[in-house]
């Protein structure tokens, strides 16, 4: 049997070379990535899984690959390799904010329609802070934050409950349904959502946070959506309602200057869509880093921040 104080004698040294081993995919990669010889990173990746009592790995004609019990402890040891760079890289830029760095996850819409002001106005005010933008699905955002590997996400909201996360709503966002004139008998009257998704609906692929919500809004009237088209981003769903290839579902902001030239005109349904947010999700109870704190301080400045549970 082992015991929890067994486990904390085991020279931390050796989870950071499993790391290694399973990221380079070899020992003999590992080994140079660590700066020590193989029979080295052997030796301590047979010593962890005798104190553990279970093998790692397995050998296959190309390489190793990690066993059901090995891939459960690199899911953790993955997360706190990662964690530890975050406190160093904390430390760091806490001391000197012209040195820091910040890691940003966003969405698609997110970054296009809200994030890039801002991250033009600091860039403007600190030229020495390093941004990394991580482009993702919300869902996908969060997950990152959880493992460390940002240090806070700007989101579509809702988002499903996720243990350790905080939520800050920062702006208001209303969906909306746009059509070019090739749709111009739906323009000026009511349309009822039974009618609308008659029509070829263009909107974004089901693994994003607005999808869900308005396939979420629909269920409530017993409506299974059947897009034409599922795209990736909020730009090509813009275009191909220019082009007039379906109607595109949109947040209203996202396409008022298509709404004001003409280029598109806004259906009006009978059925309002509730409105929602765009948020920031940070993780609870962990600092963030003096350079992620002024990059908050700047969008608190615009708008006011709503604090919930994630």
């Amino acid at each position: 049997m082992i015991f929890w104080g067994d486990i904390m004698d085991v020279n931390l040294e050796l989870y950071k070379i499993f790391y290694y081993v399973v990221k380079a995919g070899s020992i003999s990669r590992a080994s140079q990535d660590l700066y020590i010889s193989q029979p080295a990173v052997s030796q301590a990746i047979k010593k962890l899984e005798s104190r553990l009592g279970g093998q790692l790995f397995t050998r296959v004609p190309k390489g190793i690959v990690l066993t059901p019990e090995g891939e459960v402890l690199f899911k953790y040891i993955e997360q706190g390799y990662n964690m530890i760079m975050l406190a160093e890289s904390k430390f760091v830029e806490a001391i000197n904010l012209d040195l820091g760095n910040i890691r940003i996850g966003a969405s698609d819409m997110t970054l296009r329609y809200f994030l890039l002001p801002y991250l033009e106005e600091f860039h403007r005010r600190y030229p020495g802070v390093k941004i990394k933008v991580t482009n993702d699905p919300s869902p996908e955002t969060v997950e990152l934050l959880k493992k460390g590997i940002i240090d806070f996400g700007v989101v579509s909201l809702p988002l499903a409950s996720s243990e350790g996360v905080e939520v800050l709503e920062v702006k208001k966002i209303q969906d909306c349904f746009v059509a070019n004139h090739k749709f111009g008998e739906l323009a000026g009257r009511q349309v009822s959502v039974e009618e609308l998704v008659k029509y070829p609906i263009v909107i974004l692929e089901k693994n994003t946070t607005t999808r869900q919500y308005i396939d979420d809004f629909l269920a409530r009237y017993s409506i299974s959506l059947l897009p034409e088209f599922e795209l990736a981003t909020s730009d090509l769903i813009i275009q191909f309602a220019c082009k007039g290839l379906g109607i595109s579902c949109m947040v209203r902001d996202f396409v008022e200057e298509y709404i004001k030239n003409g280029s598109l005109f806004e259906i009006e349904l009978k059925e309002e869509i509730p409105p929602r947010h765009i948020g920031i999700v940070k993780l609870r109870n962990i600092p963030l880093t003096a350079a992620a704190k002024k990059f908050m301080e700047l969008i608190q400045s615009n708008h006011e921040f709503k604090i919930k549970p994630a």
